[in-house]
This record gives structure tokens, C-alpha cells and sequence, in this order.
């Protein structure tokens, strides 16, 4: 597929939809390798007068390593209906496979920035701030069971987004 850069002003979606129903690729990248997952938590805004989206990774997941090591990282927001193609990148893991070529998903890349070309839109992001979530964060009480166990809390990562892809334009 052909992506064109875009100005971040022209781009209109729904996160909630975008990345809680038709989910997202998330792709750490770190100089020597990458890895990409599919992610369904997450946010695009304004933070520190930047245009950013917050990502949240677990330490478990492979993911977490590149997140960790590079200072770049794609979000890949994808269309209606593919689910069952990338399902593969939340349930196999990095180190044991390749997960494009096992999904049939197309790799792309731009400005050295590894991200997933099944994507209408993708944000390049370089990592400008991260925190660990903590029990201490929740202020409803139902969070932390509900989606923690009381371990493998996520780190979230703000990236300034440097770039905006769009598909067939």
C-alpha cells in the first residue's frame, strides 16, 4: 500500500474505535531490531504543547524490550475487519516468529521506523516520557483486579508524534 505523510491537523478518528475496536499496531524499533504487537489501550492528543499518543506495554511482552532500548516507535491505526489477521501479534510472541510473515501482514518503513502497512493511518513517534502504572495510580478501586491480578502492571510511553501516514493518499 502507499502511504503519503500528512499534517497531524488533517487527520480525523475516533481513538476509542480506532484503537479499542479495530485495535492498533504498536512497533518498537531500537536501531538493531524491532517487534510489533497489537495493542487496544492507548490515546492520541496534546501533551506539553505536542502532538503525542500514549502507548502502554507490558515488561512481559517482547514489545517492551525495543520500547525500552530504541527512542522510536510506530502506531499503527488499522481499518475495519482485521482482527483475525493480526490476531497473531497479541497471542505469539516475537522471539519464537516472525509475526508478518505468519499473519501475511505487510511490513513497511519510514524514516527508519518499522510500522505495519495494513494501516489507514500511522503515527511515527519518537519517545519523550514514560511511567510505570502503579497500584498507587488507581482511583477507582475495580481497575487494578480487573485488569492487573495485583502483578505485570504496564509502562506507559508518550511519543511525540514526528509524522503522519496515510494510506492511498
Amino acid at each position: 500500500m502507499n502511504f503519503r505523510k500528512t499534517d497531524i491537523n488533517s487527520v480525523s478518528f475516533s481513538p476509542a474505535k480506532a484503537i479499542g475496536d479495530n485495535w492498533a499496531i504498536l512497533t518498537g524499533c531500537d536501531g538493531d531490531g524491532f517487534n510489533s504487537m497489537t495493542v487496544s489501550w492507548g490515546a492520541a492528543g496534546v501533551l506539553w504543547s505536542r502532538p503525542c499518543v500514549f502507548v502502554f506495554v507490558r515488561p512481559s511482552r517482547y514489545t517492551y524490550e525495543f520500547m525500552e532500548k530504541g527512542d522510536r516507535f510506530s502506531l499503527s491505526l488499522l481499518p475495519e475487519g482485521l482482527h483475525k489477521k493480526v490476531a497473531v501479534f497479541g497471542s505469539k510472541s516475537g522471539r519464537d516468529c516472525d509475526k508478518y510473515a505468519l499473519s501475511g501482514a505487510a511490513l513497511g518503513e519510514e524514516d527508519g521506523v518499522k510500522f505495519c502497512a495494513e494501516a489507514e493511518t500511522v503515527f511515527l513517534c519518537k519517545k519523550i516520557a514514560a511511567a510505570d502504572i502503579t497500584p498507587q495510580w488507581f482511583l477507582d478501586n475495580g481497575i487494578d483486579p480487573a485488569n492487573y491480578g495485583g502483578s505485570d502492571y504496564h509502562r506507559m510511553y508518550i511519543g511525540e508524534v514526528t509524522a503522519v501516514l496515510r494510506a492511498g493518499e
